[in-house]
């Protein structure tokens, strides 16, 4: 399976590679054909630091933001992005503002929270919220409702990739989607295409990996 992984660079910074594994997975909601390998952007500094100038690119001119909160994994991108935005220039909205990076835990129940010492940085504030992979918008939908209970004004949604734009309602930015891909296909569990042709399942993905099965 990993012997037949390819990159697929961006576009506008050939630097971004995403690395691709065709397959047969599973998540908690969908069958997909590829698993997405993103950690090495999420993980070495130098590449990170690229993707947060790319992600950043919507929000410097004319977007301000109080707090960047970073899920799956991409505290370090987000640690950047604040930074990409920070920076001093006329043009650069947020230019010798302040940005706070901070990431919700789960709760007993697997809900979405934030302890009481963070919920100062949500409260009334300006907010991106930074993910690795949008697909069933189950996850980024339950960060949403969160931040909204918490008060927070959410100004943009930030992704690596996202399977289906158009699944979301919320304004979003991402570097890749799912046409990047040849033949990326999702499918429900009982509608998978790949199920019918006799495939058994390869992996089950998870927001920091997978696991052969």
């Amino acid at each position: 399976m990993i012997n037949k992984a390819f990159n697929i660079p961006l576009t506008k910074n050939p630097v971004i590679n995403m690395k691709v594994v065709p397959g047969h997975f599973t998540t908690n909601h969908f069958h997909i054909s590829h698993y997405l390998d993103l950690d090495n952007l999420k993980t070495n500094a130098s590449l990170a630091r690229d993707v947060a100038i790319e992600l950043a690119l919507p929000y410097l001119s004319s977007t301000l933001v109080d707090t960047i909160v970073c899920m799956e994994g991409t505290e370090v991108i987000g640690a950047y992005m604040a930074e990409e935005l920070m920076q001093e220039g006329t043009s650069i909205v947020n230019s010798g503002r302040n940005i706070h990076v901070i990431t919700p835990i789960s709760n007993i129940d697997r809900k979405l929270m934030f302890q009481n010492n963070m919920q100062d940085l949500i409260f009334n504030k300006n907010i991106i919220l930074v993910v690795s992979t949008i697909s069933s918008g189950t996850t980024v939908n339950n960060a949403l409702e969160c931040l909204s209970y918490y008060g927070g004004h959410i100004v943009g949604v930030s992704a690596l990739f996202n399977a289906n734009p158009e699944i979301l309602s919320q304004e979003f930015n991402s570097m890749f989607v799912n046409s990047d891909i040849p033949n990326y296909k999702t499918y429900k569990p009982d509608e998978c295409e790949i199920c019918k042709k006799g495939h058994k399942l390869d992996a089950i993905i998870y927001h920091d990996g997978y696991t052969k099965i």
